[in-house]
């Protein structure tokens, strides 16, 4: 008798579907282990990243804490107005560069010959120096409320969306908003100003060529003679006082220091930050932070 025979399952064909689902299992474990070993790998990455960075911070603060302690444990009189360090902190390294912000133009206390002397020290004419010193005192001006301001009216011209402040400027960054100075200019003139020495007159023995150039009545030649002699260590440097032949000049410090802060963690991250502190004559810290800026922030490069 014939007629058709039924089918059976096969065998083989059940133990295939479990062959190829361990398979897929097998990869699904793998994808998740890699996964879970790049997250691992990631995490420690950080871990370490925010580590180093942990240490260069407190290698930086430490810098301070050196640099305001030695400066701290002298009389005011005999306090230095500039100078620099290299310490060991742990297994990091510290160096320390400090100078007095009497070394800089203060922008709230600069008599108007002084700051155009110093914008002709950076390249602009003696007219554009007078202008712009003008937009300057103008800014930092009280004036009365109600009073019809003129550099009000200049600013409303120009379109501005802000007025001048009409008080001391809270930070030398402020001249950037003083409308009538060419940004070019004002960019040269940030290395040599401050808000923070509250002094009229600048330090002839620290400050910068353009600064000393900057004083009232000062000559080219005058200018080489003071730079020559304050180079020199047998000069007696109040004399440079006399030579400079102005009364802004001085060779008193400010109470005010901007210090470079460069350390190199024991990973060998380096870092950079430079800090404006002042210092306290009494209560329970020494010094107050006024401004803090991060050079650079980067991995090992020359030892310092």
């Amino acid at each position: 008798m014939s007629g058709a025979r039924p089918d059976h399952a096969r065998p083989g064909d059940g133990r295939g579907f479990i062959v190829v689902a361990v398979l897929w299992m097998l990869a699904a474990l793998a994808a998740l282990a890699l996964i879970y070993l790049t997250y691992v790998t990631n995490t420690a990455v950080t871990v370490a990243v925010n580590a180093d960075r942990l240490q260069a911070d407190a290698l930086v603060n430490a810098g301070l804490e050196l640099a305001a302690y030695r400066l701290t444990a002298q009389n005011e009189a005999a306090r230095p107005t500039s100078g620099t360090f290299n310490a060991r902190v742990g297994a990091g390294r510290v160096s320390v560069t400090f100078r007095a912000e009497a070394a800089r133009v203060d922008l709230n206390m600069a008599p108007k010959p002084m700051l155009a002397g110093l914008m002709m020290a950076v390249g602009v004419s003696a007219s554009d120096a007078l202008v712009y010193a003008d937009r300057i005192l103008a800014w930092r001006s009280s004036t009365e409320a109600g009073q019809d301001n003129p550099e009000d009216s200049y600013y409303r011209t120009l379109g501005a969306s802000y007025l001048p402040r009409h008080a001391p400027f809270p930070h030398s960054d402020e001249l950037w908003l003083v409308r009538g100075i060419p940004s070019a200019v004002v960019e040269r003139v940030m290395p040599f100003v401050t808000v923070f020495s509250n002094m009229r007159t600048v330090n002839v023995l620290d400050a910068a060529p353009q600064v000393v150039a900057a004083l009232p009545g000062m000559t080219p030649e005058t200018l080489q003679q003071v730079l020559r002699d304050r180079a020199d260590p047998k000069v007696d440097p109040r004399s440079l006082v006399g030579l400079a032949g102005s009364a802004n000049a001085t060779i008193e410090g400010s109470k005010a220091y901007r210090m470079t802060v460069a350390v190199e963690a024991p990973s060998h991250r380096r870092s950079s930050a430079e800090v404006v502190i002042l210092l306290l004559e009494s209560g329970d810290e020494p010094y107050r932070v006024l401004s803090w800026h991060n050079a650079f922030d980067g991995s090992a490069g020359k030892p310092l």
